[in-house]
């Protein structure tokens, strides 16, 4: 099973819609609100090089955002490897 972490922000809509379309696919995610913890902020920032929100992580590769994420063919299944599918080019 793939690990799925979605860090975002209350009253964000693009972390809203990056939430919605895993849920329609039927996959489980973690989910870690940034917007009063600065202990997560920052580590969001270190591990993405990035400062915005939704950012998505897959087994620990970083996604991006939502447009990167549904850039992604996301197969119905969770047990599908996803770390292969953006090495695999689906993914640049």
């Amino acid at each position: 099973m793939n690990r799925i972490e979605v860090y975002s922000t209350d009253n964000c809509p693009w972390c809203e819609r990056a939430k919605s379309l895993l849920r329609a696919r039927g996959l489980d995610f973690e989910e870690t609100d940034i917007s009063s913890d600065q202990a997560s902020a920052l580590e969001m920032t270190k591990r993405s090089g990035r400062r915005t929100v939704p950012q998505i992580f897959i087994d620990n590769v970083h996604i991006g955002g939502f447009d990167e994420l549904s850039m992604i063919d996301l197969p119905d299944k969770q047990d599908e490897d996803y770390t292969t599918l953006i090495k695999g080019g689906i993914y640049p």
